[in-house]
């Protein structure tokens, strides 16, 4: 029984690092395939490419500075139905929550990454535990 908790413990932390690492590595690829570049007026990492979780939340952030100033403050929902500048406000809402998806999926890998490898302290733990304990341990006699 105890063999099967800590082997379960590292088996469970070892799928959760390679699936964090493996969404990490994915995400910044279909990033870095798009060939987004950071805007220069950015207040961060401008003129960067867009293929890590900060840099992704740089041009989102940019990209609402820009759409501001396009449709003088207003938001999508506050734009008359008539209005041009609507379908730029609504763009400009989609690449920005792609954007911030990214950012989350980036956050969520990194999450599962930590978590394998606590499971995987943990397992080897109980396995170093399994080790030093005896298998049947006799009852401790009590004097009375």
């Amino acid at each position: 029984m105890r063999k099967a908790a800590w082997i379960s413990s590292v088996a469970l932390g070892v799928v959760l690092v390679i699936g964090g690492v493996v969404t990490w590595a994915v995400v910044t690829s279909t990033l870095s395939a798009q060939r987004i570049t950071v805007s220069g007026d950015a207040d961060c990492m401008a003129g960067t490419a867009v293929d890590n979780p900060i840099s992704a939340y740089c041009q989102a952030k940019v990209i609402d500075k820009h759409t501001a100033a396009i449709t003088g403050g207003q938001t999508y929902a506050e734009l008359a139905q008539d209005d041009p500048l609507r379908e730029t406000a609504m763009t400009s809402s989609f690449l920005q929550a792609s954007l911030f998806t990214s950012v989350l999926a980036f956050g969520m890998s990194a999450v599962a990454v930590a978590m394998g490898l606590i499971f995987v302290l943990i397992g080897l733990g109980m396995r170093d535990v399994t080790k030093h304990s005896p298998q049947h341990a006799e009852p401790a006699h009590v004097a009375v």
